[in-house]
């Protein structure tokens, strides 16, 4: 019992440490905050292609997290990257990704592609 304890602080402990040292990095936007900037950014979608393709926000390129690393060659370093998904969880793993590979301008949109109430676009 007293193993399973410490084996859950260590995981509460390190998900804390994850969340704070994220701050530092990406900033979580709102809808309004981020249809003010995005146009001067590069717009990443990186849900899976069929999930874009039922709908995306206007302007966005589809680059899933999932080919983040092959394809950082069609991203800039020196501009602004604005990320969605479809909740959070995945623009995160990929902003975590970039960070380590230098983009310091990082965002993403609070609460996902499901909380946008923007214009969109579906093929």
């Amino acid at each position: 019992m007293k193993i399973l304890i410490i084996a859950l602080l260590v995981i509460l402990a390190f998900g804390i440490f994850r969340y704070y040292r994220q701050r530092a990095y990406l900033k979580n936007l709102t809808e309004d905050e981020f249809v003010k900037g995005y146009r001067k950014a590069q717009l990443i979608d990186v849900r899976e292609p069929q999930e874009f393709d039922r709908g995306h926000i206007l302007g966005a390129r589809n680059i899933p997290v999932t080919q983040l690393k092959q394809r950082l060659i069609e991203l800039r370093k020196d501009k602004p990257v604005y990320l969605y998904c479809q909740s959070g969880s995945r623009s995160a793993r990929a902003a975590q990704i970039l960070h380590k590979k230098g983009y310091e301008d990082i965002s993403q949109l609070k609460g996902g592609f499901k909380k946008w109430t923007g214009k969109i676009k579906s093929k």
